[in-house]
């Protein structure tokens, strides 16, 4: 930077990029270095513009830490009950608490049909891990999933493919240059013997290959169904405060998990999960919302008028009708989490 400035703003707006640059870990180049300047209050500037983002930096870090480890200290080490199946992978559920619909259950029976079920609908299990990320809360249960860090996946195994020989083409250059009709029938028989035992051979290594990898799959299932999985509770555009307390995780996770001797403090509902659970007072069908638990839907509506079930890839859905203040609502369940709902007459 030349001496001096040309204005202030200019100076402000180096200050802080360089300041952004050395904050993000890295070491600034000899030619990025401000000389002092010549002016007090520019030099008084630059450093009130470093303090602030290293300040801002550190606050952040600190916020993140703290939630963390309480996090840890309320779930590490409890047991919980599954509500739903889980995929044998780190890729784990991923749970958007501010939409409308926090869970794809598509996804799920993707990852599980891929991945298969590590952890079954009912099943006890340890909070092995909490990680609290900028917008991203990690809740390892068993072991987190098969994936992680030292999981060695491997690769699928080629089968080596072996070419025309050199036997082999001096083969056919003698069939083209046979001096008579023996000696040319000669030489096909003997390079149609060659090419086909080079096919065979071939054939066997594609063979040895494919039970390879089959043996290979068998272990990385067997693998993922005892390394446990994950909820990775997604928020945007940062995990709110409030979102990292023992509260506000069992709130966005009270759909797919019970709780068994964890202790709930309490904690304000976040405005945008305000409709995971039904409101109280005003009228029951405009309560119904996707996300709702089926027993709280029989809450608002009553018993189920029918019910049915069908299968969709691995998952089951469930399919109840209610008749509720003159009006039919049809019902779609899957894990007892309402996915979606239709009101219209009877």
């Amino acid at each position: 930077m030349e001496w001096p400035p040309s204005s202030p703003r200019r100076i402000r707006g180096k200050a802080t990029a360089l300041a952004r640059h050395a904050t993000a870990g890295y070491t600034l180049p000899d030619s990025a270095v401000i000389p002092s300047p010549r002016e007090p209050h520019m030099r008084r500037l630059f450093v009130a513009v470093i303090a602030s983002v290293i300040t801002s930096t550190l606050a952040a870090s600190s916020a993140l830490a703290q939630g963390e480890y309480a996090l840890r200290t309320a779930f590490e080490g409890k047991t919980v009950t599954v509500k739903l199946d889980m995929p044998g992978t780190s890729r784990g559920v991923d749970v958007y608490p501010q939409e409308a619909i926090p869970v794809s259950f598509r996804d799920v029976a993707d990852r599980t049909k891929d991945f298969t079920v590590a952890l079954k609908m009912g099943q006890q299990v340890m909070v092995t891990k909490i990680v609290v990320k900028r917008d991203l809360i990690e809740f390892q249960l068993g072991g987190g999933g098969y994936g992680t860090l030292f999981d060695n996946a491997g690769s699928d195994i080629s089968a080596s493919q072996s070419g025309e020989s050199q036997r082999e083409r001096a083969l056919r250059d003698s069939v083209k240059t046979a001096p008579n009709a023996a000696k040319k029938k000669a030489f096909e028989r003997e390079l149609n013997d060659t090419r086909s035992a080079r096919e065979r051979e071939n054939t066997q290594a594609r063979a040895q290959a494919a039970q390879a990898n089959e043996l290979r799959e068998v272990n990385l299932r067997a693998k993922r169904s005892v390394s446990g999985s994950r909820f990775n509770l997604r928020y945007k555009p940062a995990v709110p405060s409030d979102a990292m307390t023992p509260a506000g995780v069992m709130q966005a996770l009270a759909a797919y998990l019970d709780f068994p001797g964890v202790a709930m403090t309490s904690a304000p509902m976040p405005a945008d999960n305000a409709g995971s659970r039904p409101a109280a007072g005003g009228s029951a069908l405009a309560s119904v919302r996707q996300g709702l638990l089926l027993a709280d839907v029989e809450a608002l509506l009553g018993p189920a008028n029918t019910a049915s079930e069908s299968k969709e890839g691995v998952l089951t859905i469930m399919k109840r009708s209610y008749i509720h203040d003159g009006k039919k609502v049809v019902a779609s369940f899957v894990n007892g989490v309402l996915i979606d709902y239709t009101i219209g007459p009877i």
